[in-house]
């Protein structure tokens, strides 16, 4: 395996999916896709690298959800996981493993992490007030209360956030709180937690954030509003019925908070991924081993926990590497709204899987991915994606190269004579071509990635029309036969290069090409594989045109 700068093997990792919904396209842009797009070139580039990802299934909001709708919350999860790993699936996702918070495998790695804090001394008890509900007979954490929000006045804001600007709150923090579940008005009740000394990590997070010349400025800048306000220690506890008990004798209804042990997910995974490989101790080399490059992808709704909660946590435990870096995305918005699915304002995976092609979807979001600021999606934007570029630049190239080998050269990769100063032009290009699109996927500029893959596609375009086979053929076939030879190479690239965004049309392409993935690899991309009288397959439509009717939701 090749190294990537001075490491030996990357782990990747995308924000946990709360599984209290369906997922939509803002996960998607968010954390999901970037992360793939980058798993899918390190892997064709030849790089040892893990993708992780998973359901995150306590918390409040699954709980409240349950007690609302009569069910339990294993049905709730359970419901959600499935649902969205399949949609993940659909789209063409390639985690190595997509499991779960509320496994075994979790909750003992969630413990033991627990106690190695605690046995070292690092939390301790605090005896605070708490709202608590005599009606329900429970203390009401976070998601639990509503009420108003003492910075900005909103109404509906919940017991640890507000929505409306962003701050996070405490349940006691709240002007006229009541309880999201029957709507009492708690009084306040004592209550005892362990704390995690977040304040005490402030230098040395700082120290190491400051050393991360190559991070998103939105996430550095992020984290310096934190550190100039004053990193607070965290209860790391709650009273609740759903989450990870406490490992700690005399500490009954009390479970682990789920900001401290979701983020262990990614750990609980990665064991349980070498586990299923008959390998259980080598998920130590992934985040125990200094040569590895761990990087988050998150919305940046997701930093605070990624960029500083995560990393005091490894900090505090010793024996883990920390993240090399944390590629926060904005929002990609709806139509000018931001995607929630508390309020149902979104757009589904599942659903919009029904209409339309995983691969233009895909295209759509990651030509528009909100990588330094908050974008909108439209599906008219779906639509031209891919009927003017999708259909109209790659598919049409492709299309007729095949169509046009069938009918002139018995559908077999006609014989390449004598290069022309156009011919030598464009397959030239293509080692810097490869090698420029390589970097932006290595410094996390997908669109940019993505916008010179489909540049190179465009001068494919040009070539075939200056070189006008259909006159070529007429005046030398062999003339005409150097030139769709070209085309087909340039066809074998493009299932290469476009395998990151376009999974399903790079496969497509190889099979219409025939060959396998003998040569399907990064460092192949810009060579000239295909031989001549290699017979190949039908060719095949890629992409249909989207019509007016069918962006009607």
């Amino acid at each position: 395996m090749k190294k990537i700068g001075n490491y030996n093997r990357i782990l990747v990792t995308s924000a946990l999916t709360y599984a209290n919904g369906h997922t939509h396209l803002g996960h998607i842009a968010g954390s999901i896709l970037p992360a793939d797009m980058y798993v899918r070139y390190l892997r064709l580039a030849g790089y040892d690298v893990i993708y992780i990802c998973g359901s995150d299934e306590y918390g409040t909001a699954i709980e409240m959800s349950a007690i609302k709708e009569g069910i339990t919350p294993e049905t709730i999860i359970d419901k959600y996981h499935f649902a969205n790993k399949k949609a993940y699936e659909d789209l063409g996702m390639s985690f190595d493993i997509y499991s779960r918070t509320s496994t075994e495998y979790h909750r003992k790695a969630s413990q033991d992490f627990f106690l190695n804090l605690y046995n070292k001394g690092l939390l301790s008890q605090r005896t605070e007030k708490q709202l608590y509900s005599e009606k329900e007979g429970r203390f009401l954490a976070d998601r639990f209360v509503i009420g108003t929000c003492p910075i900005c006045g909103f109404e509906e804001a919940t017991g640890d956030e507000c929505e409306n600007c962003g701050s996070s709150l405490s349940p006691l923090e709240l002007k006229k709180p009541r309880s999201k579940i029957t709507g009492d008005t708690p009084v306040v009740k004592e209550s005892t937690h362990y704390y995690f000394p977040l304040a005490s990590y402030q230098d040395k997070l700082k120290e190491w954030i400051e050393s991360k010349t190559d991070w998103k400025p939105n996430v550095v800048n992020y984290c310096k509003g934190w550190f100039k306000t004053g990193l607070k220690d965290r209860a790391i506890t709650r009273d609740l019925d759903w989450g990870i008990p406490v490992p700690v004798e005399g500490n009954d209804g009390k479970v682990i908070y789920v900001w401290f042990e979701a983020p262990i997910g990614y750990i609980s995974n990665t064991i349980e991924l070498f586990e299923g490989r008959g390998t259980p101790d080598k998920w130590k080399d992934y985040w125990q081993k200094e040569d590895t490059k761990l990087v988050h992808f998150l919305g940046k709704d997701n930093i605070i926990f990624h960029a500083i909660f995560f990393p005091a946590m490894l900090m505090a435990h010793g024996d883990y590497v920390l993240a090399d870096n944390v590629p926060a995305n904005e929002f990609m918005n709806l139509e000018g709204s931001k995607q929630s699915k508390s309020k149902g304002h979104a757009i589904y995976v599942k659903d919009v899987l029904t209409k339309f092609n995983p691969d233009s979807i895909r295209y759509a979001i990651a030509s528009n991915m909100p990588e330094n600021k908050d974008t909108d999606f439209y599906f008219e934007d779906l639509q031209a994606k891919n009927n003017n570029e999708l259909g109209a630049i790659l598919g049409n190239f492709v299309n007729r190269t095949f169509v046009f080998c069938e009918k002139y050269f018995e559908g077999k990769v006609p014989e390449s004579g004598k290069f022309e100063e156009i011919d030598s032009n464009i397959t030239g290009s293509l080692i810097s071509y490869t090698q420029r699109i390589a970097s932006y996927y290595e410094n996390y500029k997908f669109k940019d990635a993505l916008s010179e893959t489909m540049n190179l596609v465009r001068d494919a375009n040009k070539y075939f029309n200056d070189t006008e086979p259909w006159k070529a053929v007429k005046e030398s076939k062999e003339r005409c036969g150097t030139i769709i030879n070209i085309c087909l190479q340039l066809c074998h690239t493009f299932a290469i290069l476009f395998n990151p965004v376009l999974p399903f049309t790079s496969e497509k392409i190889l099979k219409m090409i025939g060959t396998g993935k003998e040569n399907f690899s990064w460092d192949r991309a810009s060579e000239l594989c295909l031989k001549s009288g290699h017979v190949l397959n039908k060719p095949e439509i890629l992409f249909t045109k989207i019509e007016d009717s069918e962006i009607e939701f």
